[in-house]
């Protein structure tokens, strides 16, 4: 195909001037939406100051978030008393006055949990902790602190890079990167020890499987003595794993359980209600105006109030629990089914039902044979949809007290502390999205595939 030199293009331009008219301008407003699209981005940038935020933004505590979804910590406090340290432990912690981990070691011990000295190796560091003093290492630097019980903290020379205090006297923190930090206040000293792994994922340090192996559980559980006289011995290890205090897998289980719960009967439910609804709503369907517009209504009612709305409305009327959660997916779905099967209803073929009523069949019959086989696969792969949506929105609206593993997600997050039991429970509700969503996938290939042939 040959190419047009610059003069023949402005001989046909100049021949048919009302083409290349259109054609320039088509470029022309191509070019004035390009640069309005990049004038908005900018003013957006500087509107919300994105530049600022991204500047001032706290990555490191991010960074230390992340770390705590795949990590756990043991938390010992020194506290600084008249008999010398005592040593504490939070409530459900594996550790105890009469078990200490390997990496503290108690000197000069006077009680259970009670020492005159409390060595630490932390990571790449040490921690030694004694009465009115605190001596730090890490690499090859070191740090002496001196501590006036309940008054002031005080570095004895200029601290280093790792160690950090807001104001003279005040509490000073001393990093030691991934493996943890230590904070050094007047009256205590908080050591937070960092491992990679979720400790006691399976079994809790009450339980007499604690701290073997699998080999050894395994052996127990096959061919040994019993260890409870009113239980087999693997009907007390499943007992242990669901009942553990600190992952509470039982507990969690549960709450999932009430999620799916949730998320099916709400949907079904709204299905049901829908669907006689959609045939009153729809106009070729039903002649009656005031019918219409008012089933319209009622759905834009429902759907406009959004399921979160809905939960905490009936929470207030249930209080918690899946019947708050069930109805505010209730709600929600049915004003959404009801505006999707009408349109649906709105749009079949007509030919169909012509067909129907010219044999002289009664008006249900004419809807059963003439309606329904044209829209009750569509009707049943937007349920299965939004089964599986539910499924997620069932977990948000359980954080707001409608029940299920939301509730439990929240209870978590609140501590701010317990970020590997977060991301347990994320990992549970990922892989029942991704099985309900495959589910629901190869159910509506099967109903359009029907529904073709």
């Amino acid at each position: 195909m040959a190419t047009l030199t610059a003069a023949e293009y402005e001989a046909v331009a100049a021949r048919h001037p009302a083409v290349f008219a259109g054609s320039r301008r088509k470029q022309v407003t191509r070019l004035i939406v390009g640069l309005g699209f990049v004038a908005y981005l900018v003013f957006a940038w500087w509107f919300f100051a994105v530049g600022t935020v991204l500047a001032n933004g706290n990555w490191g505590i991010a960074g230390v978030y992340l770390a705590d979804w795949v990590s756990y910590e043991t938390r010992p406090n020194i506290v600084f008393t008249s008999d010398g340290l005592k040593v504490k432990y939070p409530r459900f912690s594996a550790y105890s006055d009469q078990r200490q981990p390997e990496w503290v070691e108690l000197q000069d011990v006077r009680a259970p949990g009670l020492a005159g000295r409390v060595a630490m190796t932390i990571g790449n560091g040490a921690v030694l902790v004694e009465p009115g003093q605190v001596s730090a290492r890490r690499g090859g630097e070191s740090l002496a602190i001196t501590v006036a019980p309940d008054q002031t903290v005080t570095a004895a020379e200029p601290l280093p890079a790792w160690a950090g205090q807001k104001k003279p006297g005040g509490t000073i923190v001393l990093s030691f990167g991934f493996s943890g930090s230590v904070q050094i206040e007047g009256d205590e000293v908080k050591v937070r020890h960092r491992f990679w792994g979720w400790e006691d994922f399976v079994f809790d340090p009450n339980s007499p499987f604690w701290g073997k192996s699998l080999g050894e559980v395994m052996s127990l559980i096959l061919s040994g003595d019993r260890i409870e006289p009113g239980m087999s011995n693997a009907q007390l290890a499943w007992d242990n794993i669901l009942n553990n205090s600190e992952w509470q897998h039982g507990d969690v289980w549960l709450k999932l359980g009430q999620t799916i719960v949730m998320a099916f009967v709400g949907t079904v439910f709204a299905s049901l209600l829908a669907f006689p609804l959609a045939f009153a709503a729809a106009r070729n369907v039903t002649r009656n105006r005031v019918v219409n517009q008012v089933t319209k209504r009622l759905f834009d009612f429902l759907r406009s109030v959004d399921m979160l709305i809905w939960a905490l409305f009936f929470t207030r009327a249930f209080g918690p629990g899946p019947l708050a959660g069930i109805s505010a997916i209730f709600f929600t779905d049915t004003g959404t089914f009801g505006k999707l099967y009408s349109e649906a209803l709105e749009n079949i073929d007509d030919r169909q039902r012509e067909g129907i009523r010219s044999v002289g069949a009664a008006p249900v019959l004419v809807q059963r044979y003439g309606v329904i086989p044209q829209v009750l696969p569509l009707f049943i792969s937007q349920s299965l949809y939004f089964w599986e949506s539910n499924t997620r929105s069932a977990t948000i609206i359980g954080a707001v007290g409608a029940g299920g593993i939301g509730l439990k997600l929240w209870e978590a997050m609140r501590t701010n502390s317990d970020w590997e039991n977060v991301a347990y429970m994320v990992l549970l509700i990922l892989i029942v999205v991704f099985v309900f969503d495959n589910i629901s996938n190869f159910l509506r290939k099967r109903l359009v595939n029907q529904s073709v042939a």
